[in-house]
C-alpha cells in the first residue's frame, strides 16, 4: 500500500464518534449565541472531539511471529502479571505489556496477531486513573483471549480509565482476525494490556510511544533460540 502525505493528515472519523461531534457542535452554537468568546472555546473542543475519534490507516508488518501493538500510547510497563481470571487461562504469571492512552492518542484498538478469538469476557469495575498499576485489577475491562496462527495463546485487555466510561469491542468469539484489524475502542483515555505466551520475547521498551497496528511489541522465539528483553535510554 502506498500512502500519500495527504493520507497521513486527512484520516477517517469513526462513525461511533459522530453523535459526540454533533453534540459538541450544537453546544458550541449555543455558547456562541450566549457570548462570542465562548463560541471559540466550543469550536476548539469540537475540533478536539473530531480529532479524538480519528481512525488513521496503518501499515501492519506481516512477518510471522510478530506481536503488533493493539493501541496507540505510551509503553508504561513490562513485567510479570496474572492474566484476567475470567478468560480461563492458567493462573501463572505471564509477561504483560501495558500501553497507556491519553486523550490525544488514537483510541481505536487493533488485533496484535493473526489468529482466532477464543474467549471474550467483560467485567465491570472502578475507574481509577489508567496509568496506575491497580487499574489492571480493579477497573472496568473487556478481555479477549486469542490463539495465533503459530499456536501462541495471548490475552488483550481493554481497561477503562479515569474519564473513560465506555469500552467498545467488535470482536466475536470464534472469529479469525488478522493483525492490525480493528476490534474495538475506548472513550476517553484508557489503557490496553497484552499478556504474552511462553516463548515470546518483548521488543518494546518502557517509555516508548507505540502505534496500534504498526509498532512491534514482541516476537516468538525460534526453537532453541535464547534472547533477552531490549534495554533503552532517554536521549
Amino acid at each position: 500500500m502506498n500512502l500519500s502525505a495527504l493520507d497521513t493528515v486527512l484520516c477517517p472519523i469513526r462513525r461511533e464518534g459522530w453523535p459526540f461531534i454533533f453534540a459538541f457542535a450544537l453546544a458550541t452554537l449555543v455558547m456562541a449565541l450566549v457570548a462570542a468568546p465562548l463560541g471559540w472555546v466550543g469550536l476548539v473542543l469540537t475540533a478536539w472531539c473530531a480529532y479524538f475519534f480519528r481512525d488513521p490507516v496503518r501499515v501492519t508488518p506481516t512477518e510471522a511471529g510478530l506481536l503488533i501493538s493493539p493501541a496507540d500510547g505510551l509503553v508504561q510497563s513490562i513485567g510479570p502479571a496474572l492474566p484476567p481470571p475470567e478468560l480461563g487461562m492458567a493462573a501463572r504469571p505471564r509477561t504483560r505489556i501495558s500501553i497507556f492512552m491519553n486523550v490525544f492518542d488514537v483510541h481505536v484498538n487493533r488485533v496484535p496477531m493473526d489468529g482466532e478469538i477464543t474467549a471474550l469476557a467483560y467485567r465491570p469495575g472502578k475507574f481509577f486513573n489508567a496509568s496506575l498499576d491497580k487499574a489492571s485489577e480493579f477497573n472496568e475491562r473487556q478481555s479477549l483471549r486469542m490463539t495465533s496462527t503459530d499456536g501462541k495463546d495471548i490475552a488483550i485487555v481493554q481497561i477503562a480509565g479515569l474519564v473513560a466510561r465506555r469500552i467498545l469491542c467488535w470482536a466475536e468469539e470464534g472469529r479469525h482476525m488478522r493483525a492490525g484489524e480493528r476490534f474495538g475502542m475506548i472513550r476517553f483515555g484508557s489503557r490496553v494490556d497484552v499478556y504474552l505466551d511462553d516463548g515470546m520475547i518483548p521488543l518494546a521498551i518502557v517509555g516508548q510511544s507505540a502505534l496500534a497496528g504498526e509498532t512491534v511489541l514482541a516476537r516468538s522465539l525460534e526453537p532453541g533460540e535464547n534472547a533477552t528483553a531490549r534495554a533503552g535510554e532517554v536521549r
